[in-house]
């Protein structure tokens, strides 16, 4: 069987981050590649490069598949696109080709589900309140009480890739989860264990609440600062989504008022917040620079989910993780 003609297309930094020693040897055994890695500069400069190539392999820095691009890559059958978001890339002309794309979405969904496991453990036990207190005072506190992991709620934004990741994870404590998704089936909710409720109420009953909403313009400021003033006392938000969905305004000014609640922020808007932003001083406020997603060594398993949907294209099975134009609309 002739291999698929195969070209690596991203930025240089994220070839070997994304597409480690064992899935490049992986790829290699399973397509011929007929050039180089590119990136989008060197195939815009020398577009013969396209010329041949059936599927590409990329991640960030992957050009947009417009009809210019697709008209110097006339056999393109399929994107493997190493990294989440394939919204700058996809196109009309793209669609209107054919051409199959699928992505490592699902693969960050992993390391994000993971740190927001961590993040809601550590606030239903108050973590962060007692080491600042601890720090604060320079001296040893006592303990006051604390949610726990037992008979505690935890509330979910959204239920898609990484929210039922997060349902799932959450099975293995002994807590009630309560989430919102007008999309999401009663089907759905009752095989994950969870209580559909309404956006108003998650905030009014959990102990935690992770965001994990999609950034879309119907989603863009959902979550006002009336929503985190109702919150219980003692409670925690995490946000590993995107800073657009919240009103980020609204939520400081409640966060001043209300010093008993904490916000934990690996995402704001903007990203990084302007430099006389009030998040960086709150004391209640966790702030981290988006490190909820892959990184490092973890942005292998990206490319391993690349290499395994490779397997199942050839053999003309279902790809997981393939990528519709319906679903591109709604992937954050």
């Amino acid at each position: 069987m002739t291999k698929p003609r195969a070209i690596y297309l991203l930025r240089p930094d994220a070839l070997p981050k994304i597409y480690g020693p064992a899935q490049q040897t992986a790829l290699a055994e399973l397509v011929e590649f007929v050039a180089p890695p590119q990136h989008a500069l060197s195939v815009q400069e020398n577009p013969a490069l396209l010329a041949d190539v059936e599927v590409i392999f990329s991640g960030w820095g992957m050009p947009a598949m417009d009809e210019e691009f697709l008209a110097h890559a006339p056999n393109l059958k399929a994107l493997f696109y190493g990294a989440g978001s394939v919204k700058k890339i996809v196109t009309g002309a793209s669609w209107a080709r054919g051409v199959r794309v699928t992505s490592a979405y699902g693969a960050n969904a992993v390391t994000v589900s993971h740190y927001t496991l961590a993040q809601v453990i550590f606030s239903l036990k108050r973590g962060w309140h007692f080491a600042r207190a601890i720090r604060e005072s320079g001296g040893w506190v006592n303990r006051t009480p604390v949610p726990g992991t037992y008979g505690s709620t935890v509330g979910l934004v959204s239920l898609g890739q990484v929210g039922r990741r997060v349902a799932k994870l959450l099975q293995v404590l002994d807590v009630q989860v309560i989430a919102y998704d007008p999309f999401a089936s009663d089907t759905d909710a009752a095989a994950l264990g969870v209580e559909l409720v309404a956006l108003d109420e998650v905030f009014r009953r959990a102990d935690v609440v992770s965001l994990h909403a999609p950034w879309l313009p119907e989603t863009v400021g959902m979550i006002t600062g009336a929503h985190f003033a109702s919150m219980k006392e003692n409670a925690t938000f995490i946000n590993t989504a995107r800073g657009a969905i919240v009103r980020e305004a609204e939520m400081i000014a409640v966060l001043q008022e209300r010093p008993d609640l904490w916000a934990i922020l690996d995402v704001t808007y903007p990203e990084p917040p302007a430099p006389d932003s009030s998040l960086y001083s709150l004391p209640n406020v966790v702030l981290t620079p988006h490190i909820a997603g892959a990184l490092d060594d973890e942005c292998q398993r990206m490319g391993q989910v690349m290499v395994d949907e490779l397997r199942r294209f050839l053999a003309g099975e279902v790809m997981e993780y393939e990528i519709t134009e319906e679903r591109a609309r709604i992937l954050a």
